[in-house]
């Protein structure tokens, strides 16, 4: 029997245990026994815009219920395709559950694609997994870090190489909401690595800014209520929190020095407001929502997949060498400690200085 954690899609918070009949495993499919997987504030953007996005289509559920996709490692326990042996390990994009039905498709030394006929509408970029034994990113000793940082990494270092490209729309600094964030974090580390001469300034709670300071990886810290001592000079706002009075503020405080205002994530869910809080008659340019999946194709398309990879991968290293000693790794067993970490996380409880690692 299978498990999978469902989720109200009309409330967040709402949750229960859902057991699950496998059945029989589709001509070319295998099925994969899930392993482990991060819960991270990425997830909860899942779920907030999974209706928007499509988020919410790729492992359905039924009656109003949704399954939030996780980003780990699985194992094939049965196939019905010459193409995967039975044991193989895999790294890519998982329900919050025990098991996971795939068709592969394209399938290389380094990977496959999940061809299954209800993931084919959605972004490429999330039916892609990994085959370990080939895969140049695996590293068995970072497994961890790559499930907590990985996908959040990728968005930095996305929202970098766009930035990068508009020439930062003119600005001399960069203020990242949320500084505590993974994605924040991961952002701040590509632009000190690849913009050295944009100003990183990151605002998080005072509870936080000694965490923030301690990561080195901004040039300013500073606490929400102080948004006002901020340097009124021409400025791009990169907000992961969601939070509508902070976009507000920052928009009034900037005004017509905010050169562009990109919206990424979701951190502080209470308080997002309409549109992810990108309220409509702020001051200074509308709220332009990120879509990291779009991103990617252009970076492809712009550098083709070795240049890109290339990149990446360096910016990849250069972040973990920065971050090594910040982050701790708690890994939690079962499919219940899923549960209780999406809420946990839902609610804003999880320590920034904790990367958390589920064993389903």
């Amino acid at each position: 029997m299978a498990q999978a954690v469902h989720v109200q899609k009309d409330d967040l918070a709402t949750t229960h245990m859902a057991d699950i009949e496998p059945g029989p495993l589709a001509d070319g499919g295998a099925r994969l026994e899930i392993e482990s997987f991060s819960v991270t504030a990425n997830n909860i953007t899942y779920a907030v815009i999974g209706d928007a996005f499509g988020y919410w289509n790729f492992f359905p559920a039924a009656d109003g219920h949704g399954i939030v996709p996780m980003w780990g490692h699985a194992r094939v326990i049965e196939s019905n395709t010459p193409d995967l042996e039975v044991g193989e390990r895999v790294y890519g994009y998982l329900p919050m559950a025990t098991h996971l039905d795939v068709v592969p498709g394209n399938v290389s030394k380094s990977g496959f694609v999940d061809t299954a006929a209800h993931r084919q509408p959605m972004s490429p970029i999330y039916n892609q997994y990994s085959r370990l034994a080939a895969d140049p990113e695996h590293d068995p000793n970072r497994e961890g870090e790559r499930m907590i940082f990985g996908p959040l990494f990728k968005t930095g270092f996305l929202i970098e190489h766009f930035m990068r490209g508009e020439n930062w729309f003119g600005a001399e600094q960069v203020v990242l909401t949320s500084a505590s964030s993974k994605t924040a974090m991961s952002l701040a580390a590509v632009t000190k690595q690849r913009s050295p001469g944009i100003k990183r300034i990151g605002l998080t709670s005072a509870g936080n800014v000694d965490f923030v300071e301690g990561t080195g990886l901004y040039d300013e810290v500073v606490a929400y209520d102080d948004v006002t001592s901020l340097a009124k000079t021409d400025t791009v706002t990169v907000d992961f929190a969601g939070n509508a009075g902070l976009l507000g503020s920052l928009h009034h405080h900037f005004a017509d020095d905010l050169k562009y205002s990109c919206l990424v994530g979701v951190t502080h869910i209470e308080e997002r407001g309409e549109g992810m809080g990108g309220a409509a008659d702020l001051p200074g340019p509308t709220p332009t929502l990120f879509f990291a999946p779009d991103h990617a194709v252009a970076l492809f398309k712009e550098l083709g997949p070795e240049g890109a990879g290339k990149q990446m991968a360096e910016s990849w290293h250069y972040f973990l060498e920065a971050v090594g000693g910040t982050i701790s790794i708690e890994r939690r067993n079962g499919l219940d400690a899923a549960r209780d970490t999406y809420l946990e996380m839902l609610g804003g409880k999880v320590d920034p200085a904790v990367g958390i690692v589920i064993e389903p």
